[in-house]
């Protein structure tokens, strides 16, 4: 991401001295004087000066420049220069600051994946039951075993088992504060190796790019091809990855791009990185988001060619992301990952990380075999009926171009033709302007690229 809100810092306090004493804790010393406060200037103090001793005493802490404190470097990491820039948060902040209050209409939010901010977008009554459920118990104010409650990882183990040909197992499901810590998660596990990179797609998530970037991970990328329904290049694999190569990502449902997988496509992904060495990650947020006749096919179906670690949560498909629970799933019928202790690492991680509430895992094993499918089927239509209005629309627009019609997740990719439009300098620049003369609030698309990219918007 190119840019970023201010951050705002109070101005430096400047102290004038004047001659007189204090005993108290004073903000401005005494000069030529005595003070058991927190300054001295040309003075004595026994406190924690803020300003040091000219050509004095001091017997406290006298606050010295930022270059001499030993935490001084941190100025120059990764979060404190770049950390921003690689969050998709602080690009939407920027956007929707751009809304005037006295805009021409109620603010249309399309830059995120949060629907349950509108009433038609409601929860399954059965999910709420649970949690209230479970809350009510008084059982479930406690803390939970780092990996998670062990009913609520049977009833996860037993829900993804539907969808492969063998089943999984509790030990199997790590539970998360939703799918965002479980990147936070597997990022950190697969970085232990010196010299280790990661292939990410492009356009991808960015998230996956900002924990690599802040655990010293390097990142190489692979391309989604849009004239294939934004395919992996699975051709140009081999040319970026070597021996230190540790993982690929995959998204599917795909976010940003709203593509889904076919079970061929799938199976060459899985075979690639059966050649080369490496775990598959595959983000399943929006498995049940499926808005095409083409099925969500599970990476797991393929964990016997190459073992694969599963991001899945209940925020997307439930619409809750505020309810905060996610998991890993381990799909690895010959105990690769066992093996090599990638599963060893992450509940090592995760004892020493923060956990989804208690009350919540206490809950998925009912919200899990209690919602109806016509809770589903509900919220399906509604994402669909908005992509065939949003991808008929375009096809009309001469401006923008969508180059594949979204088969699922909440989220379709289009190209802005900015030889077209005149005072428009890029993605951003469109985007503030949208939100600024009518209240539409879109993600540019160099979030997902990681840069200007032919200027796709999201």
């Amino acid at each position: 991401l190119p840019c970023s809100l201010p951050l705002s810092t109070p101005p430096p306090r400047f102290l004038m001295a004047t001659v007189h004493q204090s005993n108290g804790h004073g903000e401005a010393a005494a000069a030529n004087g005595r003070s058991n406060g927190h300054a001295a200037a040309n003075g004595k103090s026994n406190g924690h000066g803020e300003a040091a001793a000219a050509n004095g005493k001091s017997n406290g802490h006298a606050a010295a420049a930022a270059a001499d404190w030993n935490f001084a470097g941190g100025k120059d990491g990764i979060l404190a220069t770049t950390g921003a820039k690689n969050s998709i948060r602080a690009i939407r902040y920027k956007i929707s600051a751009s809304v005037e209050e006295s805009g021409p209409r109620p603010v249309l939010p399309l830059a995120h994946g949060d629907p349950s901010v509108f009433p038609a977008f409601r929860t399954a009554v059965e999910a709420e039951d649970a949690v209230a459920a479970a809350l009510r118990t008084g059982q479930f104010s406690c803390y939970a075993a780092g990996v998670g409650l062990p009913a609520a990882r049977s009833a996860v183990a037993e829900h993804l088992s539907q969808g492969v040909p063998y089943k999984l197992s509790a030990d199997d499901i790590f539970l998360t504060a939703g799918g965002t810590q479980a990147i936070e998660v597997i990022i950190p596990v697969l970085a232990q190796t010196a010299g280790a990179n990661i292939l990410l797609p492009r356009p991808g998530y960015p998230n996956y790019e900002a924990r690599a970037a802040f655990n010293k991970l390097e990142v190489r990328h692979f391309d989604l091809i849009p004239e294939k329904g934004w395919e992996i290049d699975v051709d140009s694999l081999e040319s970026i990855a070597d021996k230190n190569t540790t993982a690929m990502l995959i998204i599917n449902p795909n976010n940003p791009c709203g593509s889904v997988y076919s079970y061929e496509h799938l199976a060459k992904v899985a075979e690639v990185a059966r050649k080369l060495g490496i775990l598959v990650i595959a983000d399943e947020v929006y498995g049940k988001l499926v808005l095409g006749n083409a099925p969500f096919i599970p990476m797991g179906v393929f964990g016997h060619i190459a073992p694969v670690l599963s991001i899945g949560s209940l925020s997307k498909s439930w619409i809750v992301p505020g309810w905060r629970l996610g998991w890993v799933a381990v799909y690895d019928p010959t105990k690769i990952l066992e093996e090599t202790k990638i599963s060893t690492s992450i509940t090592n991680y995760l004892n020493v990380s923060t956990d989804p509430a208690t009350f919540v895992q206490a809950a998925l094993p009912q919200i899990l075999e209690n919602t109806k499918e016509d809770f589903f089927k509900r919220i399906i239509g509604l994402l669909r009926e908005s992509s065939e209005i949003c991808y008929r629309e375009i096809k009309e627009n001469k401006y923008i171009t969508c180059p594949h019609k979204p088969e699922g997740s909440m989220f379709v990719m289009v190209k802005l033709n900015l030889h077209l439009l005149e005072e428009i300098h890029d993605d951003i620049d469109f985007c503030c302007k949208l939100a600024k003369e009518e209240s539409v609030i879109l993600c540019p698309g160099r979030n997902a690229y990681g840069h200007l990219k032919n200027n796709y918007m999201e």
